[in-house]
């Protein structure tokens, strides 16, 4: 039993304090935070960048398909780059593409896509289950 009760003072007198908050830690000896919310805190702030970062990028996604989406209610149509450009919507974002045979590229905004054409218009279209 004396090196338990070595190993408990020792442990006591070696006070970690929480790096969200500053407080005494206690508990188990390889706890990091005081609290679950201090964790939560830390990691959240750590994080901050990447997570704006994303969520940036799935809105303009979303409003991407969005955009895809109100110009193409019937599942087949074809619409000017201009009125795309207008309604906002950002060409360097798509989900996936597909390439056909032909070599034809369908760039995708999650099930919405849409195929250059000649003379600044595009086909858009709806991903079928055989479309990669």
């Amino acid at each position: 039993m004396k090196p338990f009760v070595n190993d408990y003072n020792r442990l006591m007198m070696e006070e970690k304090l929480c790096p969200e908050c500053g407080k005494a830690i206690i508990g188990r000896a390889d706890k990091k935070f005081c609290s679950d919310e201090c964790r939560s805190a830390f990691n959240n702030a750590k994080n901050r960048h990447t997570n704006n970062m994303m969520r940036q990028v799935n809105a303009t996604l979303k409003r991407n398909r969005d955009i895809l989406l109100s110009f193409n209610p019937a599942g087949k149509a074809n619409v000017a780059k201009s009125k795309l450009q207008n309604a906002g919507f950002n060409f360097n974002y798509h989900t996936n593409t597909y390439t056909t045979k032909t070599g034809k590229t369908y760039y995708f905004c999650y099930d919405q896509g849409y195929l250059p054409l000649e003379n600044d218009y595009f086909s858009l279209v709806v991903k079928q289950d055989y479309i990669g």
